[in-house]
């Protein structure tokens, strides 16, 4: 069973230590690729803030959006896996 951590209150800075040990980035903003590119959400297509981003240890990691229509389609395309 995986354990589930909310990154609410989780401080900026700690936000992005750790999306730079999972071989991210961040401006402040958004959450980056190593290469600087914005990580865009797989299921709406639009670019992740860190404050309302949601990582995902699924197989790789994934880094959605924060909202129902993407925590609903990635549960939807891969079960019920949290």
């Amino acid at each position: 069973m995986v354990e589930l951590i909310s990154l609410r209150d989780v401080s900026k800075e700690l936000k992005i230590m750790l999306l730079k040990e999972l071989g991210f980035d961040s401006d402040g903003t958004f959450v980056l690729q190593d290469s600087g590119e914005k990580v865009l959400d797989k299921y709406i297509n639009e670019p992740i803030m860190i404050d309302n981003m949601a990582i995902l240890p699924f197989g790789a990691i994934t880094i959605l959006d924060n909202n129902p229509l993407s925590i609903s389609s990635f549960l939807e395309e891969y079960g019920d896996v949290l």
